[in-house]
């Protein structure tokens, strides 16, 4: 009896060791629990702006100063190509040439019709000669002196017109060779060797070096505010470039109703014949607001957006703590991770400038200024 006591006693100390254990730690945890955690966020003041610069970008092409489609001048047989597609050529550069047997031989031929006519000249001219001596002695009539000195010009005449066949026989010849008329490359050939070509076709496409231009087309009343040599921002690809006003149209483009505006790139710029270019024309709009990055944003309601700020209260406590205010605001301009903004905030405010979805409106915070946040220029 008295060992079935005992170990009742002992049952029951330890039952109210367990649970003196138990309250104790849930007091510790009730006690931990009640002091809410403190959030240390990045933040930056709110600055003003009196406008801002609404930037448009309006699509063109890049065109080469020269693009030119280079053919013979004369018809023929093509008999060398001496350069293809992608091929760098320099002025005066032999391209192609025709096939000149048949120049070749009317060249001979006249050659033999000059030395004719030659040797006919000296021979009225000798004869004219003496029958203007026997005139002096009574033996020549002046009929035959009028129909030698006839002759001699006819002769001379006839020299004239073989000199200019020579010529123009010789220009045949060296009109048969192609050549580059400007520094470039090949960006096309339209012929075969042996291929018959007609008077004028395109043998190949070239492209002038170190001359690219853009055409783009503008609203007239973007059109209005430029001028030759203004300077403006030109984006091919991935890459922007400092281009230089050439030339703005006279007339609307009746199917865009846009104004060309022709533009001088670099010439170290790496763009191609018919690449995609932007012209970034920058416009400034005169509207009160403030510039704050994208990530100080968060959805609001009816088509706003909210803003958490800093409240204008002292500190919570000696830990230096504010509590979160909810701003709606309008979003009226971005530029890449900027937002230009206006509403229920006003300068010099403290706002957190990212990490909002981890924040609640009411929650205690610990400030930290965020020296990388700056405004958009």
């Amino acid at each position: 009896m008295n060992n079935l006591t005992l170990a009742s006693s002992s049952r029951l100390a330890i039952s109210i060791l367990l649970v003196s254990f138990l309250s104790a730690c849930q007091k510790e945890v009730t006690e931990h629990s009640s002091q809410p955690k403190v959030h240390t966020v990045t933040t930056a003041t709110i600055v003003p702006a009196s406008s801002y610069l609404h930037t448009q970008e309006f699509t063109g092409t890049i065109k080469a100063g020269n693009t030119t489609g280079i053919g013979f001048e004369l018809a023929g047989k093509i008999k060398l190509l001496a350069v293809d597609s992608g091929n760098s050529v320099k002025q005066g550069q032999l391209l192609a040439s025709l096939d000149t047997r048949l120049l070749e031989a009317e060249k001979q031929e006249l050659e033999a019709s000059v030395l004719q006519n030659s040797a006919d000249l000296r021979l009225a001219k000798s004869t004219l000669n003496r029958s203007l001596s026997l005139r002096k002695q009574g033996y020549a009539s002046e009929q035959t002196l009028d129909e030698l000195e006839g002759k001699l010009n006819s002769l001379l005449a006839a020299q004239k017109r073989l000199n200019a066949s020579v010529s123009a026989n010789a220009l045949r010849i060296d009109k048969s060779s192609l050549l580059a008329p400007f520094d470039g490359v090949i960006s096309k050939r339209t012929s075969d060797l042996g291929e018959v070509v007609n008077l004028g076709t395109p043998i190949f496409t070239l492209i002038e070096f170190n001359n690219p231009q853009a055409i783009v087309g503008v609203p007239v009343n973007v059109a209005q505010h430029f001028s030759p040599t203004q300077q403006v921002t030109i984006r091919v690809a991935d890459s922007r470039y400092l281009a230089s006003i050439e030339g703005v149209g006279a007339e609307v483009n009746a199917i865009t109703r846009t104004v060309p505006v022709r533009l001088s790139l670099p010439s170290e710029a790496k763009v191609l014949n018919g690449e995609i270019a932007y012209l970034e024309y920058e416009k400034a709009i005169s509207q009160a607001g403030f510039w704050v990055p994208i990530s100080a944003l968060t959805d609001g309601v009816r088509g706003l957006w909210n803003i958490y700020v800093l409240s204008n209260k002292q500190p919570q406590d000696s830990l230096d703590t504010f509590s979160i205010e909810r701003r709606d605001i309008e979003i009226l301009y971005t530029k890449n991770e900027q937002a230009y903004i206006r509403g229920a905030i006003h300068p010099d405010e403290v706002y957190i400038d990212q990490g909002l979805h981890k924040l609640v409106v009411g929650q205690k915070v610990r400030p930290v200024a965020n020296s990388s946040t700056a405004a958009a220029r």
